[in-house]
Parts: structure tokens; sequence; C-alpha cells
């Protein structure tokens, strides 16, 4: 783990298009804003791992039921 020392209004760069900015300082808790491209998924940590398990479990529900249903027959036969 990489941990850096910050003041309010500094930022750090992930890569060469994501900016963590340190926004507000306040008693237990630190303000930070992202800037990152649109196609970058930013989440709390608490919301991306019920994304993934919510991801997961759809997953290995799939009761697919009769596929074979859903593809046309070659030949003509029917």
């Amino acid at each position: 783990m990489l941990v850096l020392t910050r003041r309010e209004n500094e930022s750090i760069m992930i890569g060469d298009d994501i900016e963590v900015k340190l926004l507000d300082l306040k008693e237990n808790q630190v303000k930070i804003g992202i800037i990152a491209p649109r196609e970058v998924s930013v989440h709390r940590r608490e919301v991306y791992l019920a994304i993934r398990a919510e991801n997961s479990q759809a997953a290995s529900a799939g009761d697919m039921g009769d596929v074979t249903k859903l593809i046309p027959r070659q030949g003509g036969a029917a």
C-alpha cells in the first residue's frame, strides 16, 4: 500500500487521467473529489462489494430454462 500525505486542496494522480483531490478535512472525515473518465466506474467500497455480490449471485442463479428453444433449427425441419 502506498501512503501519501496531502493537505486540503492538494491532489494525487493515478495514471494520466485520474485525479483524487482532498476537498475538505473535518475531525474524523475527509471529503475527496475524483476526476476520472466516464468509462471508469468509481464507487464507495461497500457499494462496490454489494454490486459484485449481486452480479455473482445473478450469474450463479442462472436457471436458463430450455435455451434450445431460442436456437433456430437448421435445415428447415420443424
